[in-house]
């Protein structure tokens, strides 16, 4: 009987402490430095900066993984309907001339940037990057309006998107 208490007990804090997705990044995210296609550094904050004012879909993704490149179809069908929006792809390959290749062998388009910082980086840890790919939705105030999504074809992406 006090077994099932404990576990009732530790059930519902678990579920009860639900924290809140963040709207906003914080500094050390967007001051995580990324690579550009042409090999120059550049500033979470400044990509953010360069699409101002549009919605940005954020694909978190890399070559070698089955899961993203599974998910570029899906992508490719937001892209077709919701041409309006930005499409920001932070590649986690494990080497540039690898994330190179894979932009070119699987057609991606959008905007391309390295996380030389990796999956424990300051924008991956901001995320709780855990798997990828990885979706996110920033509006066109520049609130993060989806946090977490693992599919391209997620209702809570496609939404975020119309907003």
């Amino acid at each position: 009987m006090k077994k099932t208490i404990y576990l009732i007990i530790l059930l519902f804090s678990i579920y009860s402490c639900q924290t809140k997705a963040p709207t906003q990044f914080s500094e050390e995210a967007l001051n995580d430095t990324f690579i550009t296609l042409e090999g120059n550094n550049i500033a979470f904050k400044d990509i953010l900066k360069t699409h101002k004012g549009k919605t940005i879909v954020i694909d978190v993704w890399a070559s070698w993984c089955k899961d993203c490149i599974e998910g570029l179809p899906k992508v490719k069908t937001l892209q077709t309907e919701f041409k309006e929006a930005v499409y920001v792809f932070l590649s986690l390959d494990k080497s540039q001339d690898a994330w190179k290749k894979g932009i070119e062998k699987y057609n991606v388009n959008g905007a391309h940037y390295f996380m030389q910082s990796g999956w424990k980086g300051p924008f991956g840890n901001f995320i709780n990057l855990d798997w990828i790919p990885r979706y996110m939705v920033i509006n066109k105030t520049g609130n993060i309006t989806l946090f977490n999504a693992i599919q391209a074809d997620d209702d809570k992406l496609t939404q975020a998107i119309k907003k």
